[in-house]
């Protein structure tokens, strides 16, 4: 392991005293410089701006002993819906399925078929606010269209639940607040789509749904997008460590605000 090039300031956060020489850094604009130097013990306090495909700095550091605030499989679960549904797939709609390549496609149609799975959804990877689902008649038109190579590989793809209640939820530490969006014009009911929002009113089973979900994948504060049937079953949709806050209560300078606190606790529980 490295040594620790210096001590850090005596304040974090602005009151958190420390006493050893731990490396910390809160910005991604001091990663690079410092990147190579950080050892066991030190924290890096902020949300990693990683390009796409340097995600494998998160396992590095990770091995090197470095703690990170939010977690990597938090950061890298935000970053990519095919591991969030690797992660928790127990969790959402029954025969989830993330797509490698066409043996994996061939194989989860022979799953489908055998279900009477009819309508699906597909959801690429890296794409966010409605923008990157897409809804086939079934599953061989996605086949039909990945063997044309218009389909980039890893992609979800997910059995078509109709007349589902849309509900986000945000956790930020004592922080709660569920609101529903709905489109009734587009099964996509983010508010980017054209969705309006309404408060909603958490159950205590699905609240303790929303904290299994962020135990499992290591989420100290998240978004949270479930998905209500007409038979009142309740799956995860998506989640992410930041979102948009249209239709929320909470105003940017109290999210931030909250974000932050969330941080600092983690911060200090290490320290």
């Amino acid at each position: 392991m490295p040594e620790r090039p210096h001590s850090v300031p005596s304040t974090i956060f602005g009151n958190a005293l420390l006493t050893s020489p731990i490396s910390i850094i809160r910005k991604n604009s001091e990663l690079p410089e410092r990147y190579h130097a950080l050892a066991s013990g030190d924290i890096i306090a902020c949300r990693l701006s990683l390009k796409y495909n340097e995600e494998h700095l998160l396992l590095d550091l990770m091995e090197r002993g470095v703690h990170l605030i939010p977690s990597a499989t938090s950061q890298l679960a935000s970053r990519s819906k095919t591991f969030q549904t690797r992660l928790l797939a127990p969790y959402m709609i029954p025969y989830s399925i993330v797509i490698y390549d066409i043996h994996g496609l061939l194989n989860t149609i022979s799953l489908y078929g055998h279900h009477d799975v009819g309508k699906v959804v597909l959801k690429h990877d890296r794409k966010n606010a409605g923008l990157g689902i897409n809804l086939y008649g079934n599953i061989e038109d996605i086949y039909n269209q990945a063997t044309n190579n218009s389909i980039s590989y890893p992609f979800v793809v997910q059995p078509f639940v109709p007349d589902c209640r849309d509900i986000r939820v945000i956790i930020l530490g004592d922080y709660i607040e569920a609101y529903e969006r709905r489109n009734p014009d587009n099964f996509r009911n983010n508010l980017h789509c054209g969705g309006a929002a309404r408060p909603f009113q958490l159950k205590t089973d699905q609240l303790n749904l929303c904290e299994k979900i962020m135990t499992r994948a290591s989420f100290p504060y998240g978004h949270l997008d479930l998905m209500l049937t007409e038979e009142n079953k309740i799956y995860l949709a998506e989640i992410n460590l930041r979102g948009g806050i249209r239709g929320a209560v909470i105003d940017p300078a109290s999210y931030q605000k909250k974000v932050k606190a969330v941080e600092e606790k983690l911060l200090q529980e290490i320290l």
